[in-house]
């Protein structure tokens, strides 16, 4: 059976993504986002979610990535994404979202949105 190359659970979650600088395309203003954790959104939300949490400046978000998409991946690519590659994909989202001054407290990423970034990634 052939290995595919993955990013692995490394280290403390907290440090699964480091920080990040994101400027505005539209006012030019700069976020700071710290990844913190990520949770499985069905209990808590009752959302078909894998839930992450950053914090922007000193506000918590929640960026919710669909749970389809992690099927669909598992079904096309024969294994699970790692919570640090989804740790990814929701770090990208939420670059691209700040960087067009959409500042929310909750982003649900639907299914082709994560599957987009996955791609746009390039995790296999």
């Amino acid at each position: 059976m052939a290995t595919r190359p993955m990013l692995a659970n490394n280290g403390k979650m907290s440090e699964f993504v480091g920080v990040f600088d994101v400027q505005s395309k539209l006012t030019g203003q700069n976020y700071r986002c710290r990844f913190s954790h990520l949770w499985n959104g069905i209990a808590t939300r009752h959302a078909d979610t894998i839930d992450t949490k950053f914090f922007v400046e000193d506000d918590a978000l929640v960026v919710g990535l669909a749970h389809t998409a992690f099927v669909d991946f598992r079904t096309k690519h024969g294994r699970d994404l790692t919570d640090r590659e989804a740790s990814f994909i929701a770090a990208e989202f939420l670059r691209e979202r700040l960087e067009e001054d959409d500042e929310r407290k909750l982003y649900d990423v639907f299914h082709d949105d994560v599957l987009r970034l996955i791609q746009q990634i390039g995790i296999k």
